[in-house]
């Protein structure tokens, strides 16, 4: 029974129930001072806290995805040994095997013409040394005869930290979303590469290259985009590639976006911060390089850059309930042309999943009128 599973849900409540009716009803007759019904009380009290703890804790997880597995919530590995095997579902690239397709979660989904499709896939960074899973999301117009030759615009979608790719499609629904936006005529198809930026996990990266370490900044910027463009049919151009992230990602979108403006032009930020976190979560990131900590904080690259790169960025914030509203305020102040600003400002809304569903289809509309398919 998987931990996201609706039945373990329903079950765990009903237990839940059980066992507070039982304690409710049980109660007087255990109110005498022997040993067994001292053991008794305890035992119901007991049962009643736990099942109440992991009911609440599942309707948390179901409904933010913390965790999409049991090896997931167990911190056991996953996804072990299948980048050598598969050899059938490997597609252009050697540095890319699929090792899974689903349907999105859209009309006609049983036909890629109509709905598109998701490959799970395992990329292998060449210059990273990284490999990392990802799900790539490809429209319907992909699989359509009128566009067999067409390339597609890409982008880069990160979830925050610790975060789970799975939550980029069931909770914040990008595909969806994206498959809505193009049927309104608010945005040209795109293909989106889903993943998390905790490539090297347990460990929080913060999307930097970290020295006799994980090399993350370089896997995101350079590996995954050249992969992907071997592989699928996306241009490799700057102009063809996009990334968007909320929170860690919200930081890693733009930081990747300000220093890598040959890879990518347009750069999302949904409630990011933007400074690098440096805590027990992240160890030692700069190993006393007080260089690459400043080349982490983006207030000090873009006071510090001899030139701001031609390059867009957007971002998020809200007047009530996020906390980095004026930190937000700061870099848009601070970023200068060629480069661009845009940004989206609700009055209120928290660091949640909710606040973001009500950013994403606007973000994606904006990524798509800056990124072009060749």
């Amino acid at each position: 029974m998987g931990l996201t599973s609706k039945t373990f849900l329903v079950l765990a409540i009903v237990l839940a129930v059980v066992f507070f009716a039982a304690t409710v009803w049980l109660w007087p007759r255990l109110a005498r001072r022997s040993v067994s019904a001292v053991l008794g009380r305890v035992g119901l009290l007991l049962a009643t806290q736990v099942t109440v703890f992991v009911s609440v804790g599942l309707v948390a997880n179901n409904s933010f995805l913390f965790y999409g597995s049991w090896a997931d919530l167990f911190g056991q590995k996953q996804d072990l040994g299948v980048v050598t095997d598969h050899a059938a579902g490997t597609l252009a690239s050697k540095n890319i095997v699929r090792v899974g397709t689903q349907r999105p979660d859209v009309p006609g989904a049983s036909r890629p013409t109509m709905a598109g499709r998701i490959d799970k896939v395992v990329i292998a960074g060449r210059r990273s040394k990284i490999e990392s899973s990802a799900y790539v999301y490809l429209p319907p117009e992909y699989f359509q005869p009128a566009f067999a030759h067409r390339k597609f615009p890409a982008v880069v979608v990160l979830t925050g930290y610790p975060g789970v790719s799975e939550n980029l499609l069931k909770s914040l629904r990008y595909p969806r979303t994206a498959h809505e936006r193009v049927k309104a005529g608010r945005a040209q198809p795109m293909i989106l590469v889903m993943l998390r930026p905790t490539v090297a996990p347990p460990r929080d990266t913060e999307c930097v290259d970290i020295k006799d370490g994980p090399q993350t900044e370089t896997y995101l910027a350079e590996d995954l985009p050249r992969v992907i463009s071997e592989s699928y049919r996306v241009g490799g151009l700057a102009r063809n590639w996009g990334i968007i992230g909320n929170s860690t990602g919200g930081y890693c979108a733009l930081k990747i976006g300000l220093h890598h403006p040959d890879r990518f032009a347009a750069s999302v930020g949904l409630s990011a911060y933007y400074k690098a976190a440096e805590d027990p979560t992240t160890g030692d990131l700069f190993h006393g390089d007080q260089s690459a900590r400043d080349r982490a904080d983006l207030m000090w690259s873009l006071d510090h850059m001899p030139k701001q790169p031609d390059s867009s960025f957007l971002v998020t914030t809200s007047r009530r309930g996020e906390g980095n509203y004026r930190a937000t305020r700061q870099f848009m102040a601070k970023v200068k042309p060629p480069a661009q600003v845009s940004s989206i400002v609700l009055d209120s809304g928290g660091h949640n999943f909710n606040t973001w569903r009500r950013e994403i289809p606007s973000a994606l509309d904006w990524l798509s009128s800056r990124l072009s398919e060749n």
